[in-house]
């Protein structure tokens, strides 16, 4: 019996959540050719094809569907055994850091897996905004950060990928106008970009109508139905929601996040961020 090679899965995985093989080309840092070659090597090792022709893409076929959910089983195993052999004797600290997002939902439950298998490690972390944990990284103040991406850097060593969504209050707006009030971040901020340009493209007239330096009052400005604003459904909870179709609010791009590692970071840096972008994989997603 053949072995299925962890990386083999990875790849596939990043198909299925990046939905084409350009994606995961892109996700796993493989050119789309050698992303081919890896997909036609699992089919040989599991003996019958795993993509189809689907309109002008590749979609799953029923083999392909059967073996995502063991891939995912087989990664996260083989990321817990990994970690407990190699961090049981590590020593030293971690600096991480990450948006409120993440903080929130997803990092939790990660860092409690790397704490149980490092259990010397000491962990310090950081919550901002992506261009403050961009400028810390640079400056060595950070091993690993979890932040919005802007553009591909060399220390990228994972893409996570999350739809945008319109969010309002579960109140509703206080007020029904024309305009599209929006509640935003000051900038520099990735979704402030992104909710004007898609209102823009889109011809809606909008309005500002309420802005602040922390996700803190953002949240309060939704709450308080001033405005809706665009995230990602990791913001959608207390009392925060998806807006309501009848708004007829456009449709808004995939958030991307990058994990990157700083060049200099010494072992356990580089067990945490192999642990988060393996949970990606094995997890579809992020938490």
């Amino acid at each position: 019996m053949q072995m299925l090679d962890p990386d083999l899965l990875r790849t596939f995985l990043a198909f299925v959540d990046g939905g084409s093989l350009a994606q995961a080309a892109s996700m796993v840092g493989r050119t789309p050719s050698a992303v081919t070659a890896q997909m036609q090597r699992l089919e040989e090792i599991v003996g019958e094809p795993l993509l189809m022709p689907q309109g002008r893409g590749r979609g799953l076929t029923p083999a392909g569907e059967d073996l995502v959910g063991h891939a995912r089983h087989i990664l996260s195993v083989h990321s817990e055994a990994w970690l407990a052999l190699k961090g049981a004797r590590a020593d030293g600290r971690v600096a991480i850091g990450t948006t409120q997002d993440f903080a929130d939902s997803g990092l939790p439950d990660l860092l409690r897996a790397f704490a149980v298998s490092h259990p010397r490690v000491r962990i310090e972390l950081r919550v901002g905004r992506s261009v403050e944990l961009a400028q810390a990284l640079q400056a060595g103040l950070l091993d690993l950060t979890i932040a919005m991406r802007q553009f591909p850097t060399p220390d990228e060593v994972g893409v996570l990928r999350e739809p945008m969504v319109w969010l309002c209050s579960q109140k509703g707006l206080v007020s029904h106008q024309d305009e599209v009030p929006l509640a935003l971040l000051d900038p520099h901020c990735g979704f402030r970009d992104a909710a004007i340009a898609t209102l823009d493209a889109a011809g809606r007239h909008y309005r500002i109508a309420a802005t602040s330096a922390s996700l803190a009052g953002l949240r309060t400005a939704v709450n308080a139905g001033i405005a809706l604003t665009l995230r990602t459904a990791r913001f959608a909870h207390s009392g925060i929601v998806k807006a309501p179709r009848d708004l007829g609010l456009p449709p808004v791009p995939v958030a991307e996040f990058a994990i990157r590692l700083r060049g200099e970071a010494q072992s356990p840096a580089r067990d945490l961020a192999a642990l988060v972008s393996d949970n990606r994989a094995s997890s579809g997603g992020f938490g």
